[in-house]
């Protein structure tokens, strides 16, 4: 069946870009090459560029069409307003040529031989300038969903012609410096997958906010995905690893659960309205809205497409891709690929660290979009008929954003939004502009008042905070190019996942101390002994909210195994294939008794730093089931997510007889030491530690240098006490004395000595005195990295010489 002006999606790729734009070749390309590989595409048609250009030519309509955008004052929002809907009455009015027409039909036709008679239709624009690794101009355009019949899809043809000039796509295309005239519209036809019946998303082969590039990045939310796109809902979060990934491990890294208040479905009925949003079922937000199954053939799809663009680049191309799941046929879809535009296009290797200098009240809450701190007055937006009012320095806080918002969005000096994930519309301007965003805080527009001096940080981690007034913050800029590398291995502290990726372009040679305490703390807030035996909780307010966070788990101890193995392994994958030292919990019984439940647990101690904490618990019939939680997590991370790269350490162990109840202990729950290259430290923080280290050499693979509790236990000072703490002093040259011993106790016998508290961080005398005993490794926190490994490039050069 011949056609002039339509090409089905087996017969364009990705060369035909100028023929039917960006969107269109990409699909051809997916639906060519990547269907033989598995991954699903709705079968379509592309109604070409050319016919556009017929249209306009035909109807006589391109000289008015011309006369109306030289007249537009682009940064004039009236002008801007005024032309484009002159502009789009020109093209919407010049109708279709009958014979285009005529060929739409037949195609549309051919299309339901494939699908059947009662095949509904996606139908979208596909700009022959879009979808450019330098631009993305997503959303221009206008998409139009459940489309059945001939008439339907006609009307909807017309439509998505004059969607070339709305408000948004004129402002963009002056932006990029796009000629109005030199940008063709093509249109997508395609089988309309049935995701209103079940859920939809935007997923990305690497972190957005980070640039990382071994994740796939997925969000969902249940309904069509408009409403993730343009950041109407709070989806759910997924990420996995890829390399693991790839050597066969099927695990999802890390997953965060989205409020999800409404999801977009078809407008049954005789309406205007094609869709309709309605409010989601409390079931539905208390569970995510994909199975792990089709998160990881999602990443599996989404590893293919990386690929497939990769090597016709011939160079590593992330991407940025939209998927649908059918409710019908339970099938996943990629509706839509094209090359990720920010994190990817970053040029050179400047490092550069916001910090803030001060703290200030908290006004919101939401996801940080990017790493920066910005300042101004906030202007609260609640309507675009109030647009034009905003000023050039202001905070734009606002329920949520669309493409018609643009225009401001370009002057603002940060974004805020009440809905929206890390992938919505916001998130993406906000990226390709370079400023801070904090995207889905709920109430942002009621407790932030217009005219307010506010600050707003995305450089905490994942969440990002709006404080109220003028707090002052540094940048720190790094050139990475030429920074050299010492022989001493520099790694990091780190407990935080949120800071994983971040920290992963930090120089570094691994992790030398991930805390433990900082996941259980965050992302689990509940004593493990509280999960195994909730009866025993004395406290109704801590059960009820103990109760609520278990909330679509199959049993309490897979809660506490899935959140403390996801929040570790994310920091193995940020820094795989380099080790990651992950220190099992040094909670004091103090601490352990502030988590949910705890008090029920936990006996009151009158010194808890000398007391019940670390090794000792572990073998206890008070928290040895516990430990068991925590053995099983690392097992988890090692043997499901494949994480082989993390080494496990004993914190806090007294005697030579208590570590080897705690090796066979681990043995018994699955963590043999060798087995899988499993290697297990331990923390050399106590004077028996180093006195008897060579019989502690017999049992462990490598000691990690505790200095600050070695310090307090070697001079007998609490530096938390105000009275003593000024005795507080890790270079006292009784502990230096101690250093020396352990590390040469470790060289002795042939095992790895490293040092992870805060002397070498805090003072540069400490790094040089470490350097010259010989330690393999100093453990820094982030912020230090950089200055004290110039100061250890310094000694390493001196002692050359």
């Amino acid at each position: 069946m011949a056609y002039q002006y339509i090409r089905f999606f087996n017969e364009i790729g990705i060369d035909d870009i100028p023929l039917v734009g960006g969107k269109n070749a990409s699909l051809g390309e997916m639906y060519q090459k990547l269907i033989p590989q598995g991954v699903k595409v709705p079968n379509g048609f592309a109604i070409t560029a050319e016919a556009y250009r017929y249209m306009l030519e035909s109807t006589d309509s391109l000289e008015p069409l011309r006369e109306t955008l030289d007249a537009l004052q682009a940064d004039n929002v009236d002008s801007l307003a005024r032309c484009g809907r002159k502009a789009r009455d020109i093209v919407y009015s010049a109708g279709l040529p009958t014979d285009l027409e005529d060929e739409i039909c037949r195609a549309y036709q051919q299309l339901q031989q494939q699908y059947g008679d009662e095949l509904s239709l996606a139908v979208r624009s596909s700009a022959t300038a879009e979808d450019l690794p330098t631009a993305s101009f997503a959303g221009q355009q206008d998409t139009y969903l459940n489309v059945n019949g001939s008439a339907e899809l006609l009307e909807a043809c017309r439509r998505c012609f004059a969607s070339l000039f709305t408000d948004r796509a004129i402002h963009y295309r002056i932006d990029q410096g796009f000629d109005h005239f030199s940008v063709a519209l093509s249109i997508g036809v395609m089988k309309m997958v049935r995701s209103d019946l079940a859920s939809s998303g935007v997923m990305f082969s690497l972190d957005t906010e980070s640039g990382f590039r071994d994740v796939v990045f997925i969000t969902g939310a249940y309904g069509l995905g408009e409403n993730v796109v343009q950041g109407n809902v709070d989806p759910d979060e997924f990420y996995v690893h890829k390399p693991t990934y790839l050597k066969g491990h099927r695990c999802v890294l890390r997953r965060l659960l989205g409020a999800k208040k409404i999801k977009m479905v078809y407008n049954e009925g005789n309406t205007r309205e094609a869709t309709k949003n309605i409010v989601t079922s409390a079931s539905e937000r208390e569970r995510f809205c994909l199975q792990d199954e089709d998160v990881l053939k999602l990443a599996d799809y989404a590893i293919k497409i990386e690929q497939l663009y990769s090597q016709a680049a011939g160079k590593e191309r992330p991407m940025d891709m939209e998927w649908a799941k059918d409710g019908l046929d339970g099938e996943l879809y990629i509706v839509q690929a094209r090359p990720e535009t920010v994190a990817s296009q970053k040029q050179g290797m400047m490092l550069e660290d916001f910090q803030l200098q001060g703290s200030g009240e908290v006004m919101a809450r939401g996801h940080a979009v990017g790493g920066k701190i910005a300042k101004g007055k906030a202007h609260v937006i609640t309507s675009t008929k109030h647009l034009a009012e905003f000023r050039a320095g202001e905070v734009l806080v606002a329920d949520t954003t669309s493409p018609d918002w643009e225009p401001i969005m370009k002057i603002a000096a940060a974004i805020v939004t009440n809905r929206g994930g890390r992938t919505c519309h916001a998130a993406i301007i906000a990226r390709e502009l370079g400023i801070p965003a904090v995207i889905g805080c709920d109430d942002a527009t009621e407790t932030i008042k217009s005219g307010e001096q506010v600050t707003v940080s995305c450089a905490e981690g994942d969440t990002g905070k709006v404080y109220s007034g003028d707090i002052p913050f540094r940048i720190e800029q790094t050139d990475l190019a030429d920074f050299k590398r010492p022989k001493t291995k520099i790694m990091l502290n780190l407990g935080n996942p949120d800071l994983a990726f971040k920290s992963s372009f930090l120089p570094n040679d691994g992790v030398g101390l991930a805390r433990m305490e900082f996941i259980i703390n965050e992302y689990i807030k509940v004593h493990p002994m509280a999960l195994l035996y909730p009866d025993k909780v004395e406290n109704n307010a801590e059960k009820l909210e103990i109760k609520r966070l278990l909330l679509g788990y199959k049993k309490p101890a897979d809660y506490f195994v899935q959140r403390l193995s996801e929040g570790v392994g994310t920091i193995a994958a940020a820094f795989y294939p380099k080790p990651v030292v992950v220190r099992l919990s040094d909670f004091k019984s103090n601490e352990y008794a502030s988590l949910l439940g705890g008090a029920s647990f936990e006996m009151n101690e009158e010194n808890p730093m000398i007391g019940f904490r670390g090794a000792s618990r572990y073998t206890h019939p008070a928290y040895q089931e516990g430990f068991a939680l925590e053995c099983l997590a690392m097992k988890r991370v090692r043997d499901e997510m494949g994480l082989t790269n993390v080494i496990l350490m004993i914190p806090f162990c007294r005697r030579v007889e208590e570590g080897k109840r705690v090796l066979e202990k681990m043995a018994e729950y699955g963590l043999k030491q060798g087995e899988n290259d499993l290697k297990i430290y331990v923390m050399c923080e106590i004077p028996n530690n180093v006195i008897l280290i060579d019989a502690f050499a017999e049992l462990f693979d490598g000691f990690s240098i505790g200095s600050n509790d070695l310090t307090q236990l070697t001079l007998g000072v609490d530096r938390d006490s105000e009275i003593v703490a000024f005795d507080f002093d890790e270079r006292d040259e009784g502990v230096k004395t101690f250093i020396r011993m352990a590390v040469e106790g470790a060289k002795r016998n042939g095992r790895y000595s490293g040092i992870c508290g805060q002397a070498p961080s805090d003072y540069p005398e400490m790094a040089e005195y470490l350097i010259k005993l010989g330690i393999e490794s100093m453990s820094l926190n982030p912020d230090t990295v950089i200055k004290t490994t110039l100061r250890v490039l310094e000694v390493e050069k001196d002692l050359e010489t």
